[in-house]
């Protein structure tokens, strides 16, 4: 595998439409391109797309999203389907891509496999990083050192250059390699399905009506409070989206949940929130106080304030149980448990009897159906 990674030639950088036109040529020789992307996000609420490199076995870019003003032809390259995208642990890179594609109407570029998710199907730890995964499974070494550079400079130097190439360049042989690990144990349908998940654009939108499920324990607050959470979230994400600036720079979790908690009244209510800055309640206190009325007379739209009862000590101990099994059934079967069933699943299991994941594909065979024989045992 080394080999084919040495013989490759150094990454050439795309600025011109030109170079772009031919680059494409030369990535969609293959079945399959390895893909990776440097984003900026820090100070706003999209990431800013900085470089994509892609690479086949013996061809390797870097393109310059900044200095190329029509990409649209990159982005009908990703959304074809007929070639695999691979990627490591490419959540984000497909977040931050579909939002790129967006305008063009395209989704999430696909079919994907991402060599994390294969890692973990191979008995190494569910987020196991790449650098890690490519000196275990390559032999290789990764330089580290520009993780956090600032890759919306320009000129970019050398170093970092080599940095970004070398997220791609290795990230070929090493699909290769777990991918021929895979058919050999029969476990490629697995990470297909797996893969298929990352597909969801769901995933990677967040609709304003919908930003308060991010929010955790919501279900105990009364009514009014619940009502004036959710209101203050779809309030915050949308600014958030308007002004491309950062959910938290517009209002912390920890402040929404204290005004919903609180329900001031007033500015001098909001001014004695121990969370929310002076600087918060200028800018912002009359929507603020807005919101809280809003959620005020919306508070019998929301449920009464129902507390989930205690898990009873037998239930936890089945819980413990399961788990045990999982442990043991990844140590033979030589997989990350974490993808085979988590601890959520075994109490769902238990707390519930819902098993809808564990039941379904691969896992139905490999661990589902064993589990739940052994959570209906007493």
């Amino acid at each position: 595998m080394r080999s084919i990674v040495h013989a490759m030639p150094p990454p050439l950088c795309i600025t011109t439409a030109e170079q772009l036109s031919d680059s494409l040529r030369q990535l969609a020789t293959g079945d399959f391109v390895a893909l990776d992307t440097e984003f900026m996000r820090e100070s706003t609420y999209y990431a800013g797309l900085c470089l994509i490199q892609a690479a086949t076995a013996d061809y390797c870019v870097i393109i310059d999203p900044l200095a190329i003003t029509e990409l649209r032809p990159l982005w009908d390259f990703l959304a074809d389907r007929s070639r695999l995208k691979v990627l490591h642990a490419g959540r984000q890179d497909l977040e931050v891509l579909s939002q790129a594609m967006a305008p063009a109407g395209l989704g999430i570029p696909g079919p994907v496999f991402d060599t994390q998710i294969a890692a973990a199907l191979l008995g190494h730890p569910a987020q196991v990083g790449y650098g890690p995964l490519v000196a275990d499974r390559l032999g290789h070494t990764l330089p580290k050192g520009h993780a956090r550079a600032d890759w919306s400079h320009r000129p970019l130097s050398p170093q970092e250059l080599e940095y970004a190439a070398d997220d791609v360049r290795y990230l070929v042989p090493l699909y290769l390699n777990l991918r021929e690990a895979l058919q050999t144990q029969g476990r490629l349908p697995w990470l297909e399905e797996e893969c298929r998940e990352l597909e969801d654009e769901r995933l990677y939108r967040t609709e304003p009506d919908a930003a308060w499920r991010r929010l955790k324990g919501l279900d105990r607050l009364h009514p009014g409070q619940r009502a004036t959470a959710k209101v203050l979230a779809k309030w915050r994400e949308t600014r958030a989206m308007s002004s491309d600036k950062p959910r938290g720079w517009i209002l912390s979790d920890e402040s929404l949940r204290e005004i919903a908690e609180r329900m001031p009244r007033s500015a001098a209510d909001l001014e004695q929130l121990r969370s929310v800055a002076p600087g918060t309640i200028r800018k912002r206190g009359p929507e603020i106080l807005a919101m809280i009325e809003e959620g005020t007379k919306l508070a019998s739209s929301e449920p009464e304030t129902t507390i989930p009862p205690r898990p009873e000590p037998e239930q936890l101990a089945r819980v413990t149980k399961l788990m045990s099994s999982v442990r043991t059934q990844a140590e033979q079967m030589k997989i990350a448990p974490e993808l085979l069933a988590t601890r959520r699943d075994a109490e769902h299991l238990v707390f519930s009897g819902r098993a809808e994941r564990l039941l379904s594909g691969w896992r139905r065979e490999a661990i589902g159906e064993r589990l739940v024989a052994l959570a209906e045992q007493r």
